[in-house]
């Protein structure tokens, strides 16, 4: 068993009107600025996107999957040809996740016992029991700079008695993950659930942190639940969590969902929302999503958004970014999937700047005052 890894994140400035804080995270494959969003490359890859493309976008670290990544190619394949950083050339830092939600996806193809969970793949409907030891074992042998703890992500739905079970096997499993990791330099976080019950999350957090990670997460969000319980989680669990160790929201992508974190004082976010919505011809702006589909944009030879710095925008109009999505053409994917990474990182850039001039109230503000969409134009009246 290996200790917390000391001195790898500090906190460099707080904001003086909310929670919202600077952070710098320093990993073995390079140091990171937090509040930071990760791009999603579950099979090594970050779809449509090259490793240039990544590095052009300004993305800092990606976050790749450990069960698909166990499935197809196989851990032991990617470790003996040098690492996940070799194998998909990426040079900069890497997390990658348990396996837990993804298995808990499966539905009736999986069943939890202590042990783990023993699931039917996806791929060939082949049997495997994924355990705590054996998800640390996988993430060690892909070489990641960060790994998670394996967890139980209970449904939205759950009722109480159900989700405070499931937090106590999270909690034994986390204590098993912590005496199976022993890779050093790489940073094991632990995961904090508890669904939308409040004094369940504390229950949660009291347990994982006497544990001792490197850093903590809040798992269980943005599995179905309403905006409001999913802040209502943040703001309770947020003044609870160390001040000395990254927080991060697993799975939330809304770029609402971005500025209420970062304003309650989290720090790391993933989500597959920029990439698959690109995928589907829905694009963020600085007014708000764009569904490059309609009609509208047909004879529209204006950028897509006319704030954006992105190669993108510079170079392409919306009446041929509709006609590449119509014609089914993979540039359609590329171009949509490049300038929506580049809207989730430039927006984390700007939070930093706004937290480091202590205005990220105002920042908050203005956001939400540049939104068309109602669904954010009603958290603003709120």
């Amino acid at each position: 068993m290996r200790g917390r890894v000391s001195g790898t994140f500090s906190v460099i400035h707080r904001d003086a009107s909310c929670g919202a804080r600077l952070g710098s995270l320093k990993t073995p494959h390079g140091e990171i600025e937090t509040p930071i969003f990760m791009p999603v490359g579950t099979n090594a890859t970050v779809k449509a996107m090259t490793p240039e493309d990544l590095w052009a976008v300004h993305a800092q670290i990606i976050l790749s999957n450990t069960y698909h990544l166990y499935l197809r190619p196989g851990h032991r394949l990617v470790e003996t040809l040098g690492g996940l950083h070799r194998f998909m050339n990426w040079s900069g830092p890497i997390l990658t996740d348990s396996g837990g939600f993804q298995v808990f996806s499966l539905g009736e193809l999986r069943k939890i016992s202590e042990e783990g969970v023993k699931f039917q793949s996806h791929l060939d409907g082949s049997y495997h029991v994924l355990t705590p030891e054996l998800s640390i074992k996988i993430q060690e042998a892909l070489g990641a700079d960060i790994i998670m703890c394996f967890d139980e992500c209970p449904a939205a739905t759950a009722d109480y008695d159900y989700v405070s079970r499931s937090l106590e096997m999270t909690t034994r499993w986390a204590k098993r993950c912590k005496e199976a990791h022993s890779r050093e330099g790489q940073q094991l976080f632990g995961i904090i659930q508890g669904g939308m019950h409040h004094d369940l999350r504390a229950r949660s957090l009291n347990e994982i942190c006497a544990i001792g990670f490197d850093g903590y997460a809040l798992g269980g969000l943005s599995v179905g639940e309403e905006k409001e319980q999913m802040y209502g989680v943040m703001e309770s669990c947020a003044p609870l969590m160390p001040q000395d160790a990254p927080r991060y929201i697993m799975g939330i992508g809304a770029p609402e969902d971005l500025v209420e974190a970062v304003w309650h004082g989290f720090d790391m976010f993933d989500c597959v929302m920029p990439t698959r919505n690109a995928r589907n011809g829905m694009l963020f702006t600085s007014q708000g999503r764009i569904n490059i589909k309609a009609k509208a944009y047909e004879e529209d030879g204006g950028p897509l958004d006319p704030a954006c710095g992105c190669h993108v925008c510079r170079t392409y109009s919306r009446a041929y970014l509709r006609h590449l999505y119509r014609a089914g053409e993979i540039l359609a994917s590329q171009l949509n999937t490049y300038h929506n990474l580049y809207y989730y990182l430039d927006l984390m850039r700007r939070m930093r700047g706004a937290i480091r001039e202590n205005r990220f109230t105002e920042f908050r503000r203005d956001f939400y005052g540049s939104q068309t969409d109602n669904h954010v134009q009603k958290k603003e009246e709120s």
